[in-house]
């Protein structure tokens, strides 16, 4: 391929992975998998991260971020709505580094990993994406919005409460779907010769 024929593939592959990115957020913040809500929209930022490289990882991230700042604003996640409502500016800065640094890390890993094994590469990139993105996340909130955390928590301890009630089984649900579906997926874009 030439240079430029690379650089058609990377924008048109981009930009389908974040189409995708979209749909998921969308679907999933309007139709939310009960009893916890899980992010799929990690998978196509990690499969941008593993077929093109970190920096599209991160675009995609930042994509995946304006989706849930929108989600945020107009209401459609509540407890967003909550976080937007008390600091739009805070709100804007969590939201739009978790989802850039999940993108960039899980790249970065995956690119460090993959001379090794291509599979475990997919697996930790599959692992650092939700880490991080919540990670972000529960740091934000403790740091920028601890009166909403300890409204959220009630009559709750706030630590019981960050690692049961607000990620727990919802956190442990998306990393192992990270974990399943990321390496089948980039698996089957390796046999296809989109992967090296």
């Amino acid at each position: 391929m030439t240079n430029t024929q690379n650089k058609i593939y990377k924008l048109v592959g981009t930009s389908i992975l974040a189409a995708i990115i979209v749909v998921l957020q969308i679907v999933t913040t309007y139709f939310p998998t009960k009893p916890f809500s899980i992010t799929l929209a990690l998978i196509p930022i990690i499969i941008g991260a593993a077929v093109f490289d970190e920096y599209v990882g991160a675009i995609l991230g930042g994509v995946f971020s304006i989706v849930v700042i929108i989600m945020c604003v107009i209401g459609a996640d509540v407890g967003g709505a909550m976080v937007w409502n008390a600091n739009p500016f805070l709100c804007i800065l969590v939201c739009m580094l978790k989802g850039v640094v999940a993108g960039y890390v899980s790249g970065l890993l995956y690119r460090l990993i993959r001379k090794q094994n291509t599979i475990a590469a997919t697996v930790v990139a599959g692992i650092a994406a939700p880490v991080v993105n919540t990670g972000i996340f529960l740091l934000g909130l403790s740091i920028f919005f601890r009166p909403i955390l300890f409204a959220w928590a009630g009559d709750n301890d706030v630590i019981f409460y960050v690692l049961f009630m607000l990620t727990g089984l919802n956190f442990l649900v998306e990393l192992g779907v990270n974990m399943v579906l990321a390496p089948v997926i980039v698996r089957i874009l390796k046999a296809l010769k989109v992967v090296k």
